[in-house]
């Protein structure tokens, strides 16, 4: 993976109509103009392995993570705490899919930068309320939404962390065609450290040899 290129963990909920559907490819569209690989299980990224695992092998690869919570469910009107002495009328309540909240805990437990996207309208609630470590912008799901003052803002600061995250973790690395010889040997491990000086070792071993046959003759 190139310098200018770092993959980020998408969480969205399989869209309901054509319009989250332009919304979402408009958010992807936007990433990948940035530079950035959006991945998303079962969107473009696909594992034989169960959910769960899947998202967490994925989510390993990648550097920063965006969640884009839309409309899933809809309750016209009902109650919270039935039966209690708290019992409430509730009235027009949006959920997103609760993916979004169990991958955004743990992207922020691996301490990957979140851009949190909200739908107009959805109950704030959870990691998709304000006043956590990261900034949730609610937005009508229109394409016209990423191009704000408020959104660019939001997108250039996320993509630094996300940057500087990418290579705190190695997960981006410069080509190998740029690198000094001092710049290779530091990105080496140990163990391929040892590998390339044993057979620098040999080499110079097996020129001398080299050298004394041919002077002798």
């Amino acid at each position: 993976m190139g310098m200018d290129t770092m993959s980020v963990f998408i969480s969205v909920g399989t869209p309901a109509n054509d319009r989250q559907e332009a919304f979402i490819r408009a958010v992807e569209d936007r990433l990948r103009s940035e530079g950035l690989v959006p991945h998303t299980v079962g969107r473009n990224t696909f594992s034989s392995d169960a959910p769960l695992k899947a998202v967490t092998e994925l989510m390993d690869k990648c550097s920063g993570a965006v969640v884009i919570a839309l409309e899933r469910t809809f309750f016209p009107n009902g109650l919270q705490k039935r039966g209690g002495p708290e019992e409430s009328a509730i009235a027009n309540v949006k959920l997103p899919t609760p993916w979004n909240q169990v991958e955004a805990a743990m992207a922020y437990a691996r301490g990957h930068p979140l851009l949190i996207i909200v739908e107009n309208g959805l109950k704030s609630e959870g990691l998709l309320e304000r006043g956590y470590d990261w900034y949730v912008q609610w937005v009508t799901p229109d394409p016209s939404a990423l191009h704000s003052l408020e959104f660019n803002g939001v997108l250039a600061s996320w993509k630094e962390k996300v940057q500087a995250r990418t290579m705190h973790a190695g997960l981006a690395r410069p080509d190998p065609g740029e690198m000094t010889v001092g710049e290779m040997l530091k990105d080496l491990r140990l163990s391929q450290l040892w590998a390339v000086l044993a057979a620098v070792v040999a080499l110079v071993i097996g020129a001398f040899t080299l050298g004394a046959k041919l002077f002798a003759a």
